[in-house]
């Protein structure tokens, strides 16, 4: 079997559809802001609602694929995603696309989960981590296509038209699933079929395990705080403190999402490649962790930089963000390999919860300044908002670096 073209494929565009869906509010974000009349605590709350459905519903959707498989799971939920950007796309006020996002949210939640379920099921312990960094890359390529390429769409489909777009490609997805992915294993067995409370003391016995505890924040922190700048806040930061225009803003943003596709191949590879030498993969979070702190101070003491200048230092700071999914083998390690679906739903869980709070933080610590005439944000509420950042990233990392007793 072609496990590429047969399942990984198929699988990437689930993630495509996921990684396009939060690209696209930091495209449209400003325009949103404005046609709703939206504050920057209300437009962070927006965005964060994609992020609260996609934890809340990280639990539920790893027993799913123990008892149904990728297959099935991924066939229903692209369409429930087609579903929430249809609701986006003829939402008459803010309240519909907080519906609509939830509902997305909701719908994409299981696109990582599934392609390490697949993954873990069909290819070597050693290479799932290569494998599923190669997936990512080609579904970080959605992120990018929301970008540049939506913003010169946009005066002739408007931003309604955009997420009409993503409801039919989350259409064709679901049918591509159903039609291409295996429903069993290679040994022909169907996937276990666990009871709930049995999985639920699975979960809780891995947050309590004093490895996720010392690890995971820092996981957590790493790809959260990509997730919320690519999801929202990039967008106007480019517009308020950049000074970007809307086509300097989207090519900015373009090159956000190249850097992402290319940290996730090039993360997982390396993290692919630690693991089958024995080594800790976990090196590489960590160094991650220095860079994008590193890009975050960058744009607290270089705001007004030259566009190519901004882009490399997206560019990095998406590079190094695309780290986290390689702390996934780090942590699990701990555990048996009959848990390393689990595991990575624990740790979505937690990192998607930390998104929906730090999105609406943000938005809070901008609306502590006065609105400018172009109805953007005062700068100096951005650089208060990566300093949090940086300094939540600076105590995560002593945190993980100190010796479990």
């Amino acid at each position: 079997m072609n496990v590429f073209a047969r399942i990984t494929l198929p699988l990437a565009g689930v993630n495509f559809v996921n990684q396009a869906s939060r690209s696209l509010v930091a495209t449209v974000g400003p325009i949103l802001a404005v046609e709703f009349s939206l504050s920057a605590g209300e437009l962070g709350l927006l965005a964060a609602c994609f992020f609260a459905a996609y934890a809340v519903t990280q639990l539920p959707i790893g027993l799913a694929m123990d008892l149904f498989g990728p297959r099935r799971v991924q066939t229903v939920m692209a369409l429930v995603a087609a579903l929430g950007f249809v609701i986006c796309a003829v939402a008459p006020g803010a309240g519909w696309l907080a519906a609509g996002r939830i509902v997305t949210g909701t719908g994409v939640a299981g696109a990582l989960i599934a392609l390490l379920t697949a993954h873990t099921q069909w290819l070597a312990r050693d290479r799932v981590a290569g494998a599923t960094g190669l997936a990512v890359f080609i579904g970080a390529i959605g992120g990018m296509a929301a970008t540049l390429p939506v913003q010169m769409a946009l005066p002739f489909i408007g931003w309604r038209g955009a997420f009409l777009l993503l409801a039919g490609l989350a259409c064709a997805v679901s049918a591509w699933v159903w039609l291409s992915v295996p429903t069993a294993p290679p040994d022909g067995n169907p996937p276990p079929k666990r009871r709930l409370l049995v999985e639920v003391a699975e979960i809780g016995r891995i947050f309590r395990h004093p490895v996720f505890i010392r690890l995971v924040p820092g996981i957590a922190l790493l790809s959260g705080i990509s997730f919320c700048w690519q999801g929202l806040w990039a967008g106007p930061w480019l517009r308020d403190v950049g000074g970007l225009d809307d086509t300097l803003r989207a090519s900015v943003l373009l090159t956000y999402a190249f850097g992402l596709a290319i940290g996730s191949l090039v993360m997982g590879r390396l993290a692919s490649a630690l693991q089958a030498r024995g080594r800790d993969p976990m090196l590489i979070p960590f160094i991650a962790m220095g860079g994008i702190a590193a890009m975050q101070m960058l744009l607290i003491l270089l705001p007004m930089a030259h566009p190519l200048a901004l882009g490399a230092v997206w560019f990095v700071f998406a590079f190094c963000g695309a780290a986290g999914p390689a702390g996934y083998a780090a942590v699990g390690r701990s555990f048996g390999p009959q848990l390393a679906g689990r595991v990575a739903t624990a740790i979505n869980a937690s990192m998607l919860a930390l998104v929906f709070v730090l999105q609406s933080v943000i938005g809070l610590i901008l609306d502590l300044w006065p609105r400018n005439a172009a109805g953007g944000w005062d700068t100096a509420g951005y650089g208060w908002a990566l300093g949090m950042t940086v300094m939540l990233q600076a105590g995560a990392s002593v945190w993980a670096l100190r010796r479990t007793p």
